[in-house]
């Protein structure tokens, strides 16, 4: 470190109580500091031996409190959203005041000539406070990883990233660390290299006094130490192979090919010890892996948002493989080692990280201005955006990031290789364009389409290893490695739709008016015998030799813009239980085991749909490619457009003729069983029948399409983003179904009874001699339908408003509903017990919209 003041500076470090990794990233730079002659108050959660075992020094101080509480993990992969948010607000927002008032009183006490944070938010406005300035060091901060989690909780919860992102805007200005999200609340920059826990011994030493010998490849298994309930076995290594168990408990049982590291292990001297390291992503683990060129298998963590520009990273600098979570716990690791020590890690950046920032720490901490790289407005402007973006976001969908934002650019001096790249190999693609035979439709009027034909002739292109990029993307590679290029494949197109009219109320049988947009769905499939099938060497390692199995292979082209993985397989046989599909529920169970490949379903469930209701037999394996460019989150039904589109390919490379639609009934059958979002079938109609320039009519009872309605050439239509995200997975649709069945079953029910009392009275009025009339027969009858309801748009808003709106409560708690009624008749939702439904507005827009779509 630079020239020390002659006067010793205080410092109050702040470190976040989420892990050990911002820990250990501020020990690197508290040493810095102390070296220097300086005073470091340190104030974290975490255990003090984190600092004390790195840092021996009288002017080292521990106060273990904790002011935030990070995410809240489930188990090592997985993050309880609900759970973070509950904790935090436990934590650091009920208590806020007091904590503020402590923490003012305490930086006065110590005279503290700077406060640091990584990145614990109240910190700053406590400084600030306090009269002392404050500076954060971070890669991420909280009000971008909080954001998805305030989608599942509501949008109640949103003034906790408010008040988050006000409190690190107190701070004079952010040292930013490589690999870092969007973090607009911060006014000012200062970009460092990597902070890397420096090592204590060479390779050779690890090795020598760990007792591994040259001839041993080591793999480092290292998840945070979270290892419950999760089995290792012996056959998990090839030959040759030993594994180094971070984190693994006392009493935990290994195999002879796995060893226990202690827990005060120096994991950086492992790391470079190993040839490759097994584990979750987060900044300690991968910034160890960069700095010492060490193979990084990664395993993909749910919801934590900071993972996919540390991803991103990685793979740029050729040091990351992505292992499937399946197959992590299925033990199908051969593959995934051997492709880990061919890469060829190749980081030179600085590792210095620590030096600097307590140089800049210093500076200010002195009085000095330190230079900065303000970001500039456009910049602020875009991490705003995304930022906002997140708080946008479907419920229950990977954090999405835009294209622009993609890959951190200016900290790691690259950009993407994108279509126009000059490094691109040139194709020309009319030949290829040419080579396609039209079955049903035409492409002509249809850009996207070319495009996509043109796209797959790059690929091909891209499947030759001359034309092999460094920087290409995991997913294009995926993609070429998937045809065999010189066989049959088929493509299909499905389009999203605009809901004109008609809308939510289609699951209540209303009349709907919807036209298709030009954004569409594009899926190409090719079937292969399993001998001649290309498949991934995960997918290989599964393969019995003598008699390969049919293989679903995958690629998603553009996922990698949100958290999702841009592959799946699976064995065709998964699909089956003895000689016959499995069950809807069983299948929705496996798909969602992994969310970062649940997406799968809405493709893979095609086949199975097709399996389950049609008996259709698949014995050859099954590449697919698919590519929306239907935007997600914007009620335009892109998740009906990529089923249509998925079983309209498979359909055709099987020879299936399935009329548009039986297709769309199937579709849906896709998303209500095999993917479990409750919606009804509007969507996959207009995707299946619809026609450009038109308004498919339909009344969605169940599915019946009164006819196509031409669009006057002076009228056009247009969908504006709200800006609000729509999902029919989401909470909220399924809320509002719920509560329209709700609805249909107490008018059912109050219908039933007041036929009940109308025979007593009939039989009473028969027994004194009267008859009734023709009207009170009427009633009856009337009375008679209403008890048998099958859609709520059967039913008028003058009898809903006469005889049954004041049946109907506003709001009703689940376990009171199945207590009176047992069940609200819908096959697709469930009735959480605990929930407290809205019922009477559920039940009266779809009879309203319904009459009113009736009046047009």
């Amino acid at each position: 470190m630079g020239g020390s003041p002659k006067n010793s500076l205080v410092f109050a470090y702040y470190v976040t109580g989420h892990g050990f990794g911002h820990a250990t990233r501020a020990v690197e730079v508290v040493r810095n500091l102390i070296q220097s002659r300086h005073h470091v108050h340190v104030v974290s959660g975490a255990p003090e031996y984190v600092f004390t075992t790195a840092i021996q020094s009288p002017r080292l101080f521990i106060r273990k409190v904790l002011l935030d509480s990070g995410a809240v993990q489930a188990d090592a992969l997985t993050v309880d959203r609900l759970a973070s948010l509950e904790k935090y607000i436990e934590t650091a927002v009920v208590p806020r005041a007091s904590i503020l008032a402590t923490e003012v009183e305490w930086l006065k006490s110590i005279k503290a000539d700077l406060v640091v944070s990584d990145v614990v938010p109240v910190a700053c406005r406590a400084a600030a406070d306090a009269g002392i300035h404050s500076v954060c060091v971070t890669n991420f901060s909280w009000d971008f990883i909080y954001a998805e989690y305030v989608m599942a909780a509501g949008y109640t919860n949103r003034p906790i990233i408010w008040q988050i992102a006000e409190d690190y805007s107190r701070c004079e200005f952010l040292i930013r660390l490589p690999g870092y999200c969007p973090m607009p609340a911060f006014r000012d920059v200062v970009d460092v290299p990597l902070v890397v826990r420096r090592l204590h011994k060479s390779r050779a030493e690890v090795r020598k006094e760990l007792g591994i010998g040259d001839d041993k490849k080591v793999l480092l298994y290292n998840f945070g130490g979270q290892l419950s309930g999760w089995n290792l076995k012996e056959d998990y290594l090839p030959s040759g192979w030993i594994c180094l168990v971070c984190g693994a408990s006392e009493d935990q049982e290994l195999p002879g090919n796995f060893f226990k590291l202690p827990k005060d292990v120096y994991t950086p001297d492992v790391v470079a010890a190993s040839d490759c390291m097994l584990g979750k992503i987060g900044y300690g683990t991968v910034s160890e892996a960069l700095a010492y060129g060490v193979p990084f298998i990664f395993v993909r963590r749910d919801y934590f948002n900071e993972e996919p520009f540390l991803r991103h990273m990685l793979e740029h600098f050729q040091c990351g493989v992505e292992m499937i979570r399946r197959d992590l716990l299925t033990g199908h690791w051969a593959p995934y080692l051997e492709r880990a020590i061919t890469l060829k890690p190749c980081y030179n950046g600085g590792i210095n990280g620590a030096e600097v920032a307590a140089n800049i720490l210093q500076d200010t901490a002195s009085g000095k201005s330190h230079a900065s790289c303000k970001p500039s407005g456009s910049r602020r402007l875009r991490d705003a955006i995304v930022l906002g973006y997140q708080l946008q976001r479907v419920p229950g969908k990977d954090v999405a990031i835009p294209e622009w934002y993609a890959v951190a650019q200016n900290e790691l001096s690259f950009r993407s290789a994108s279509p126009n790249d000059k490094s691109s190999p040139a194709i020309s693609c009319t030949k290829e364009i040419e080579d396609f035979e039209i079955l049903h439709g035409d492409h002509h009027g249809l850009s996207d389409t070319i495009s996509f034909l043109k796209g797959l002739a790059e690929l091909r292109a891209l499947a030759d290893p001359v034309n092999h990029n460094t920087h290409q993307s995991r997913e294009s590679l995926a993609a070429a490695a998937l045809f065999n290029w010189e066989d049959e494949i088929f493509v299909a197109r499905a389009p999203g739709r605009l809901d004109v009219m008609g809308g939510i109320a289609d699951y209540s049988g209303s009349l709907v008016l919807q036209m298709p947009i030009r954004e569409a769905c594009h899926v190409a499939i090719q079937r292969n015998h399993p001998s001649k099938q290309k498949l991934w060497k995960h997918a290989q390692a599964r393969q019995q030799k003598e008699a390969p199995t049919p293989v679903i292979q995958i690629v998603s082209l553009g996922s990698e813009l949100g958290n999702r993985g841009p592959t799946f397989d699976m064995d065709l046989s998964g699909l089956i239980d003895s000689g016959k599909p499995i069950s809807y529920e069983k299948a929705r169970k496996y798909f969602s085991q992994d969310p970062s490949q649940k997406w799968a379903a809405y493709v893979a469930g095609t086949i199975l749909v097709l399996m389950t209701e049609l008996g259709v037999r698949f014995e050859d394996s099954i590449s697919i490619l698919v590519s929306s460019g239907v935007p997600e989150g914007k009620g335009v039904s892109s998740s009906a457009a990529v089923e249509v589109a998925s079983m309209s390919a498979v359909a055709a490379a099987h020879g299936l003729s399935i009329a548009p639609r039986d297709l769309a009934l199937l579709c849906q059958k896709v998303e209500n069983h095999v993917v479990g979002a409750p919606c009804g079938v509007m969507d996959q109609m207009a995707s299946a029948c619809g026609e450009a320039n038109k308004l498919l009519a339909m009344v969605c009872q169940p599915a019946e399409v009164l006819g196509l309605v031409e669009i006057p050439p002076h009228i056009r239509f247009w969908g504006i983003d709200s800006g609000i995200r729509h999902s029919v997975g989401g909470a909220d649709y399924g809320s509002v179904r719920v509560g329209a069945f709700m609805g249909r079953k107490i008018v059912k029910s109050t219908a039933s009874a007041q036929i009940s009392c109308l025979l007593q009275n009939n039989s009473s009025q028969q027994v004194n001699g009267n008859t009734s009339d023709e009207r009170e027969k009427d009633g009856n009858n009337l009375l008679e339908t209403e008890a048998c309801l099958d859609y709520l748009c059967n039913l008028s808003p003058h009898r809903y408003e006469a005889s049954y709106v004041d049946k109907l409560p506003e709001y009703l708690q689940g376990q009171e509903f199945l207590n009176k009624y047992v069940n609200h008749e819908d096959s697709v939702t469930v009735i959480d017990k605990k929930h407290t439904y809205a019922v009477r507005a559920p039940t009266r827009h779809p009879i309203y919209e319904n009459f009113r779509v009736k009046q047009c």
